[in-house]
């Protein structure tokens, strides 16, 4: 199976905003740059998550062929979402590092809930490939999880990697 995945564009917050499963706006100008610079292959398959930093992106790259799927969502921080990360109390981001797995920033989602929807949604695919709009958190764990390693390792993995997929960046996985 290949999967070519792209993170949304850059969407219109203000920096050091936590924004996981919020629905935030992106500019039509950030659209247009990202859409630009993408070379993807044309007719296949295209998920994306609903949320419209995705959801507008691939709409532009594959009008009315795109399949929204609520698993492929950025990870739900609860009541940290929308406050700036400095906001947040540092003992509770500590907590979170120290429990990756388990811990639930702002008491919602934890990276194994998101990792199980997102194993859920890979097990669903029927198609040898696909075009897949995302977010930075569910690259990385579709990443970790093609790689074969058991959910809670994958999960894990994608946890500890360091973030460097780039606003509208395209990542391809089995080729």
């Amino acid at each position: 199976m290949t999967l070519y995945l792209v993170r949304h564009p850059q969407p219109d917050v203000a920096p050091g905003l936590c924004y996981g499963a919020s629905d935030v706006p992106v500019t039509d100008s950030e659209l247009a740059r990202v859409h630009a610079g993408l070379a993807v292959p044309s007719g296949l398959p295209v998920y994306a998550s609903p949320l419209q930093r995705c959801a507008l992106l691939a709409a532009h790259l594959a009008p009315g062929r795109v399949t929204l799927d609520a698993r492929l969502a950025e990870m739900n921080f609860g009541a940290w979402e929308l406050r700036p990360w400095s906001d947040i109390p540092r003992a509770d981001v500590d907590a979170w590092t120290a429990d990756l797995l388990h811990y639930r920033p702002g008491g919602a989602e934890n990276v194994l809930d998101v990792a199980r929807r997102v194993q859920a949604f890979v097990a669903d695919l029927r198609t040898p490939s696909a075009l897949i709009v995302c977010h930075a958190g569910t690259i990385r764990l579709l990443a970790a999880l093609h790689g074969g390693a058991p959910l809670e390792q994958a999960a894990l993995n994608a946890a500890q990697t360091p973030h460097r997929i780039g606003y509208g960046q395209l990542v391809v996985l089995g080729v």
